[in-house]
């Protein structure tokens, strides 16, 4: 499956939901473990565990099993690991503290060391 079939799989399966907030990041750039980053909160610790539910359940019907699935268990936080994406789903407390669009953005104001 392309990247792109794989993002809007994901992002379809995260809005089935109603997640809030959903955020794309491309990393390519910055890492081999994936092609893109994409960011949801659900409302409640229910709410997160159904969101990774319904990304690695479409995921499953389109013959493209998840390589894993952590964190639904507690709700808080999850992760559904599509391989080119991977789909962060949190918590707003948890999606604040974490901070991946930051972790994961490079700010062209950063002057280069001589």
């Amino acid at each position: 499956m392309k990247v792109d079939e794989l993002k809007l799989l994901a992002i379809d399966a995260l809005e089935d939901i109603k997640a809030d907030d959903i955020e794309v990041l491309d990393v390519r750039e910055m890492t081999d473990v994936t092609d893109l980053m994409i960011i949801a909160t659900g409302k409640s610790t229910r709410q997160v565990k159904a969101l990774a539910t319904s990304v690695a359940m479409q995921a499953k019907a389109a013959d493209h099993p998840p390589l894993g699935v952590e964190g639904e268990d507690v709700g808080e936080w999850a992760l559904v690991d599509l391989g080119d994406v991977i789909v962060h789903i949190m918590t707003p407390q948890m999606r604040t503290t974490y901070s991946l669009e930051k972790l994961w953005s490079v700010s062209n104001d950063i002057e280069p060391t001589e």
